[in-house]
């Protein structure tokens, strides 16, 4: 309680002096106790809060699990709450938390493999395993999850989804729950959202000079359609935002539909859409077109109904910016048609469309020279660009070891002109489309990628994950 209250911790004593760890420093009165009580030398030094509850609920959370399970009863409601709330468990949940929170993981992955059951964080994209515990905790930490998303604590036959808001540090993070039944049990993954994240500027997103100039003179248009391409998790919505960010100004009005509401963007009004409630994106759209915006910003184009609303609105003098799951920046064309906006419509409003990956940076601090070899001279020659040398990743404490940190978004960006809308018209294939946008100094991802690979920001191995080489 002591420790909690006073957010000081005991790190070390020796004969002659002990080592005290306090979140303030300036705390006069706290730390004189302090130095009363140990009637010795005391040191001390400032540890970050988060690390200090971090520690906290891991040293708490230990217990032995036959104790948690042995207790039954014929209301199992009231067992599995009893069970989720009592303090091991609890600590257990919130320290798998504030680890993933810590670790700048976008993801955490709770499931049970075999006997043990494995948490697993997405950091820089990619899966890394935190801890392995036995089987039987799962179902305590399930329910304890599951509560906290306000979700059916006796349903584990049915896929659930809710949302978490937790506190940390002064800072606010939504996390989005998703458990579906699997053979063993249930899949837990939990995406996070942190609230207090300001918009990226546009250079800091990896994009070049010449692209930001483009877009940038895109996004001044009174209206038209401009979309940010790509799988699942490969950034458009932070690049979108990033936009935004930059062309906001008091005599705009600006409006987002979002799910979920990933930056809070000051100046922009963000809406949160809800299903439940019948508040979709299409629906939303309709209802904003009537409070006079000049830009809107949908979170996604995920039917026709939706991509019919953001092209009319982009005919009737909004700029319209949406996300739209395509593979590059022309394959928008043939994904509105097969939507079923004709080809006229398209020419009409679209604007640019905007293909993104992420690749891992590698880290600054370990990174090392590396040979080029034969097949990666004869890339870079293909493509026209000039390499001096290339690196590789070794690792680091500051990289966790695995030789990178943070990540870099590669742009393929696609802005029409007058050609290109009358052979979009003419029902001109995606071959002919592109052979001109190469022609008149479109980059594609590939091209990006090379680039930042021989300014040693990246790898060509991690281009090769995300372009075809």
């Amino acid at each position: 309680e002591f420790i909690e209250q006073n957010r000081a911790i005991k790190l070390a004593e020796f004969d002659d002096f002990v080592q005290i760890g306090v979140c303030d420093p300036t705390d006069r009165e706290l730390r004189q106790t302090l130095e009363h009580f140990h009637r010795k030398k005391t040191v001390f030094f400032q540890i970050d809060p988060a690390e200090l509850a971090g520690f906290l609920s891991l040293k708490f959370s230990r217990s032995d699990q036959k104790e948690l399970m042995q207790d039954t009863g014929e209301d199992e409601r009231l067992l599995l709450d009893r069970l989720a709330n009592d303090a091991p468990v609890v600590n257990l949940v919130n320290n798998i938390f504030i680890d993933a929170i810590r670790q700048g993981a976008s993801d955490i992955h709770i499931e049970i493999f075999g006997n043990e059951m494995v948490v697993r964080y997405r950091i820089d994209g990619y899966l890394q395993i935190s801890r392995r515990m036995d089987h039987t905790r799962f179902r305590a930490i399930s329910t304890r999850i599951k509560i906290m998303a306000n979700m059916n604590i006796m349903e584990s036959r049915m896929p659930q989804d809710g949302r978490i808001t937790v506190h940390l540090a002064g800072g606010e993070i939504d996390m989005r729950v998703s458990i579906v039944p699997i053979a063993d049990g249930e899949s837990i993954v939990l995406r996070l959202f942190d609230k207090n994240r300001t918009p990226l500027k546009m250079e800091d997103l990896g994009m070049t000079g010449h692209d930001i100039t483009r877009l940038e003179q895109v996004c001044r248009l009174p209206n038209g359609l401009i979309l940010a391409t790509g799988p699942t998790g490969t950034g458009k919505t932070t690049t979108l935002n990033a936009v935004l960010h930059h062309i906001k100004d008091e005599t705009l009005k600006i409006i987002a539909i979002e799910d979920p509401i990933e930056y809070v963007n000051a100046g922009v009004n963000q809406i949160q859409t809800n299903d439940a409630i019948g508040l979709s994106f299409s629906t939303l759209l309709r209802r904003v077109l009537r409070q006079d915006p000049n830009i809107i910003l949908v979170g996604e184009i995920r039917d026709a109904d939706t991509a019919e609303l953001a092209v009319r609105a982009a005919l009737t003098g909004h700029l319209v910016l949406s996300t739209l799951h395509t593979n590059d920046a022309l394959s928008v064309i043939t994904r509105l048609k097969n939507i079923g906006i004709e080809p006229y419509l398209i020419a009409a409003v679209l604007r640019a469309s905007l293909a993104e990956r992420l690749v891992r940076r590698l880290c600054p601090e370990c990174r090392e020279i590396t040979g080029i070899t034969a097949e990666e001279q004869e890339l870079f020659a293909r493509h026209q660009i000039p390499v001096d040398a290339l690196f590789k990743a070794r690792g680091c404490p500051k990289c966790h070891l695995t030789g990178y940190s943070g990540r870099v978004g590669l742009f393929e960006l696609f802005v029409p002109d007058r050609a290109t809308e009358r052979m979009i018209i003419a029902d001109a294939g995606e071959e002919s489309i592109l052979a001109h946008a190469l022609d008149s100094g479109m980059e594609t991802l590939l091209s990006d990628g090379l680039k930042k690979a021989a300014a040693g920001i990246t790898t060509v191995s991690e281009i090769a994950k995300v372009a075809a080489i």
